[in-house]
């Protein structure tokens, strides 16, 4: 796996050399999403110019070296999904480009991707140059920027053009939810989706439904229910979940990839967990967040209502407290594939704002300085995946995705020197008292997390050693995100029959569903993008398989912890799980009389 020879290392006079131009990693296991190896790394002018055994390379002088023995090196973490200094219910997130990305770096994460959100009615092409005079002078690392369709007409068809063909964006979002604010109509969604296939863009989602919730909200506020409980409750897992399954359809009728973000229910990952066994695995991707990973939504019921409000984000957490490891394992077996922060923060006082009414709450919560550590702890540390695929999920798949790949997501010849050295026998403990970010709340408030990023790297300079954040404003750039990416665009027109040669044994050693077999349920599909005449769902998947087998090697990870189950031994299956969340849904309790913290589950 060693790279080709580099080419002769410049001579420059050794009283002009920096060490931050020129950096050599000794003796670390360099992590890829396909593979291990312990090799060494050097890095000139911000980029990877060797990875390979040390004997074969000569280390140039004014070179800094960092000896990395029992540790891993791994990609940089790429954040698909923040939302820094964004305006939303009527106040501003108090993380901006410089805290959020300074906050994205101090946990391991070296390029972001944010969403320009138009007010609704407003130019494109103005929302985006807004969002870059916001982000070029302050981020501390590279980003990108995905585009948000508000609404709908032919100008925006021709500035979604403009985006992808002069702009570098080639993701746009839709909403299903925030009806009168951003949601769009399903024939809408169609048009979007219509158009993103024809400019070779991938379309994204926030599937909750909009209408359903709108009802809710007025039915709960009517019977007394105003605090922050009411939030999950008028958007519950099926509300989720059924426009997931919708937003697949639209998407496939309209022969265009669709990228769910933020699933955040066991319901909605079935969908995309089916949606993927109906279409070959072909043009729909998944997204679940840190929040999803290490907490849940029994918080919404806490006694403090500050505490309760500080935990709503849409879609909301769940009050089974059993989502976090049923997501980590469709991570696993990846019907998911990326994991996102959605780091979008908002203080005390602006949480207040909806102090008698639980809708005017904004919504949000922290994620993108934990996001690496907390999957790392209910992944790695758990058993369920291996460093190989804690790689996949929290980098290169969204490097794939969007366009960014091998430059971003890997550890290769000619990449950028975007990497992290990983200890994974530290512990920290993380705390609102410690993170780097504007928010005075944090979700995953005591969790202790094995794993620590000791250095950060971000385009060949150290930015984080130990406890020490060395960033300055500005010194990242942005990312043109480049229009039909291979990762998603080759396997939906048929140039490909699988995603590459590399993702054959990058799947952390548990056997692929065969996603190409039929069900005794299931009818004959013709070709790859027509529907049955008519769909009859079959029997739901299995997610794991009994002889599986984890190619974790133990020296990488951590020991799993007592009373831990083996994801091997574990009876999981999408199936059950699903009789279970729709035997629930059917579960209505009403407010007792003048009732303030309950209503209906």
């Amino acid at each position: 796996m060693a790279s080709p020879t580099p080419a002769p290392v410049k001579k420059v006079p050794i009283h002009l050399q920096s060490a931050q131009n020129r950096l050599y990693i000794k003796r670390g296991h360099v992590v890829n999403h396909d593979g291990m190896q312990q090799a060494d790394v050097y890095i000139e002018d911000g980029t990877v110019r060797y990875v390979g055994s040390g004997a074969d390379f000569v280390v140039p002088g004014g070179c800094r070296t960092i000896d990395a023995a029992g540790k891993l090196v791994m990609p940089g973490g790429i954040d698909p999904h923040t939302h820094f200094q964004l305006e939303f219910g009527g106040t501003v997130s108090v993380d901006d480009f410089y805290k959020g990305t300074k906050a994205a770096v101090a946990g391991g994460t070296t390029t972001i991707l944010d969403f320009v959100l138009p007010k609704k009615g407003e130019s494109l092409l103005e929302a985006y140059d807004t969002w870059r005079a916001r982000a070029d002078p302050k981020v501390v690392c590279d980003y990108g920027l995905h585009v948000g369709i508000t609404w709908w007409s032919k100008s925006v068809r021709d500035e979604m053009k403009i985006l992808c063909q002069e702009r570098g964006v080639n993701s746009f979002k839709c909403f299903m939810a925030y009806k009168g604010l951003y949601q769009l109509n399903d024939s809408e969604l169609y048009e979007v989706f219509e158009t993103c296939k024809e400019l070779g863009a991938v379309a994204m989602v926030h599937a909750e439904n909009g209408d359903i919730i709108a009802k809710n909200v007025t039915k709960l506020l009517s019977e007394g229910v105003t605090g922050p409980e009411g939030h999950e409750l008028s958007r519950t897992e099926e509300v989720e979940a059924e426009a997931t399954n919708r937003a697949c359809v639209i998407a496939h009728q309209a022969q265009c990839p669709l990228y769910v973000v933020h699933v955040m229910s066991k319901s909605a990952g079935i969908e995309v967990a089916r949606a993927r066994r109906r279409y070959n695995a072909v043009g729909i991707f998944g997204e679940t967040l840190a929040a999803a990973l290490g907490t849940d939504g029994t918080h919404y019921h806490d006694k403090c209502w500050h505490h309760a409000a500080a935990h709503i984000l849409s879609p909301p957490l769940r009050p089974d407290p059993t989502t976090p490891e049923f997501m980590m394992k469709l991570l696993a077996q990846d019907d998911l594939q990326t994991t996102g922060s959605d780091n979008c923060t908002f203080n005390r006082n602006q949480k207040e704002l909806g102090l008698k009414d639980f809708s005017k709450i904004p919504n949000g919560v922290n994620g993108v300085e934990d996001r690496m550590s907390v999957v790392w702890e209910k992944g790695v540390q758990s058993g369920l995946i291996d460093p190989q695929r804690f790689v996949a999920i929290t980098s290169t798949n969204a490097a794939k995705i969007f366009n960014l790949y091998p430059r971003k997501g890997r550890i290769a010849h000619g990449s950028d020197a975007d990497l992290i050295i990983w200890d994974p026998k530290a512990v920290r403990t993380i705390s609102a008292s410690t993170h780097h970010q504007a928010c005075d709340f944090n979700i995953f408030e005591g969790m202790k997390c094995h794993g620590v990023p000791e250095f950060v790297i971000v385009r060949g300079r150290v930015c984080v050693e130990y406890d020490l954040i060395r960033v300055a404003e500005g010194q990242g750039s942005f990312l043109e995100t480049p229009v039909y990416p291979s990762f998603v665009y080759d396997a939906l027109n048929g140039t490909v029959s699988d995603y590459g040669s590399d993702e054959k044994h990058a799947r952390n050693g548990i056997q692929s569903l065969d996603l190409n077999s039929k069900s005794s349920h299931d009818v004959d599909i013709p070709d790859a993008y027509a529907l049955p005449e008519k769909y009859i769902p079959g029997p739901a998947l299995s997610v794991i398989s009994g002889d599986s087998q984890l190619s974790t090697p133990h020296s990488a990870r951590g020991h799993r912890p007592d009373g831990t189950k083996n994801m091997q031994e574990s009876t999981f299956s999408i199936s059950e799980e699903l009789d279970k969340s729709e035997a629930r849904s059917c579960i209505r309790v009403r407010a007792p009389p003048g009732g303030k913290s309950t209503g209906f589950w």
